[in-house]
C-alpha cells in the first residue's frame, strides 16, 4: 500500500514538473512585447511584391520619343486622349496619320471621291469634290506622285469634350505634273520632286467604337 503511495506521487510530481514547464514557456512568450524593428519587419515582409513598389520611389512616365521636343500643352493634349481613350497608341496613330496622308492624296490626284467621302468630314470632303470637279471640267489630269514622306510630327493635340482633334505637321516630297486633255504637260515635272509642308488635322469620338479618324482641316505648313 505504501509502496503505490509512493509511485502515485512520484507520476503526480513529474506530471506537474512537465505542466509547469510546458505553462512556463506559454507565458513567457505572451509576454514578450515585440520590439519596433521586429514589428516593422514583419508588416513589411506581410506587404505583397505588387504593393511594396508603392512604399519606393514610383517609377517616372516613359516619354514617347514621338514627343520629345514637342510643347507641353502638345503633351498634356496627347495625354489626355490617352487617358479617355485606353486604346490611344502615339506611335500607332502616326503611323495610321501617315497612311491616311498618302491615301487622301492619292485619292484627290485620281478623282475617287467614293474614298475621299470616306476618309474626310464634310468641309474637307466638299473643297476636294470641288477642286476634282473644277479640273473636270477643264479637262485637266493630275499626274502626281508622293516620293517620301520626310517627317510626319504632332503640331498640336486636345480633348474637346470627348472629341479629340490631333493636327500632324508633314514635310514631303512629291513630284507634280498636271496634263491636259491630249495628255500634254502644262505643269510640273516628274524629275523634279517639290518639298511640300502641310499641317492636317484628325478628329475622333473617343467613345466610338470604330477606331477610325477623320480628316477634319487641311493647312499649308
Amino acid at each position: 500500500m505504501i509502496l503505490q503511495i509512493v509511485i502515485l506521487a512520484m507520476i503526480a510530481a513529474f506530471l506537474g514538473l512537465r505542466l509547469y514547464s510546458v505553462l512556463g514557456r506559454r507565458a513567457e512568450e505572451e509576454e514578450h512585447v515585440p520590439t519596433r524593428l521586429e514589428e516593422a519587419k514583419r508588416v513589411r515582409s506581410d506587404v505583397p511584391p505588387a504593393d511594396r513598389t508603392i512604399v519606393q520611389a514610383r517609377p517616372q512616365p516613359v516619354r514617347a520619343p514621338e514627343l520629345e521636343g514637342v510643347m507641353p500643352a502638345v503633351e498634356t493634349g496627347v495625354r489626355n486622349i490617352a487617358a479617355a481613350d485606353r486604346n490611344f497608341d502615339i506611335t500607332g496613330f502616326l503611323e495610321g496619320a501617315k497612311g491616311a496622308y498618302a491615301m487622301v492624296l492619292e485619292a484627290f490626284w485620281k478623282g475617287d471621291k467614293p474614298t475621299l467621302r470616306e476618309l474626310c468630314d464634310d468641309d474637307v470632303y466638299d473643297s476636294f469634290a470641288s477642286a476634282i470637279d473644277a479640273r473636270d471640267r477643264a479637262g485637266e489630269v493630275m499626274d502626281n506622285r508622293l516620293v517620301r514622306i520626310e517627317e510626319a510630327k504632332i503640331d498640336s493635340a486636345e480633348l474637346d469634350g470627348r472629341m479629340a482633334r490631333i493636327a500632324v505637321r508633314f514635310v514631303a516630297d512629291i513630284a507634280a505634273v498636271t496634263r491636259d486633255k491630249e495628255g500634254t504637260v502644262i505643269a510640273g515635272s516628274m524629275d523634279d520632286a517639290i518639298e511640300t509642308r502641310d499641317v492636317w488635322t484628325f478628329m475622333r469620338n473617343v467613345d466610338a467604337a470604330a477606331p477610325d479618324w477623320i480628316l477634319d482641316e487641311t493647312d499649308e505648313g
